[in-house]
């Protein structure tokens, strides 16, 4: 299919359902052939994790590592 970019401007959704429907929209200005709209290829399916799902392994924290933090946030805001 071909379409001018002024009819394009006026009626893009109608462009894009033939678009959805596998056609490829050649846009012209005047007799300049500018761009061309193209379905993309079906992306598959992802799964998406169930709600609650752990999705990454455990974080081992270290308690003593937040100590040093801890004084600081403390000394920044004036509390120590």
């Amino acid at each position: 299919m071909e379409a001018t970019l002024a009819y394009a401007e006026t009626h893009f959704p109608q462009l894009m359902r033939h678009v959805k429907d596998g056609e490829e929209i050649l846009l012209r200005d005047g007799a300049l052939a500018v761009a061309k709209i193209i379905p993309l290829p079906a992306s598959p399916a992802t799964a998406r994790p169930k709600v609650g799902e752990t999705t990454s392994a455990p974080v081992k924290w270290n308690p003593a590592s937040f100590v040093a933090l801890d004084e600081a946030g403390m000394h920044e805001l004036g509390l120590l």
